[in-house]
């Protein structure tokens, strides 16, 4: 049965950690989806400066990477890491 995994970005414009957890966040996708299409992935970027509670509760700490609203990591997202959490 398919499963469709929720993945929210937090971070901001012009943030090179936003846009390193970027790289890493679309390239493990790549590579689940390559090996297993019965997972499908949903990426949605959030920026902090677009919406005040998110600025309040993540500005010290982003990127932040949620995986379905729960927050998975924050400021260096290990792509080790994030495939283990995606794949479980």
């Amino acid at each position: 049965m398919a499963r469709d995994i929720r993945l929210t970005l937090i971070g901001k414009p012009g943030c090179h950690l936003c846009d390193d957890a970027r790289e890493v966040v679309q390239g493990v996708i790549a590579e689940i989806e390559t090996t297993d299409a019965s997972r499908r992935m949903l990426l949605e970027e959030l920026s902090i400066l677009d919406d005040e509670a998110l600025r309040d509760r993540y500005a010290e700490e982003i990127p932040v990477l949620l995986i379905d609203g729960e927050v998975h990591n924050y400021w260096r997202i290990d792509p080790v890491r994030l495939k283990a959490a995606l794949s479980a």
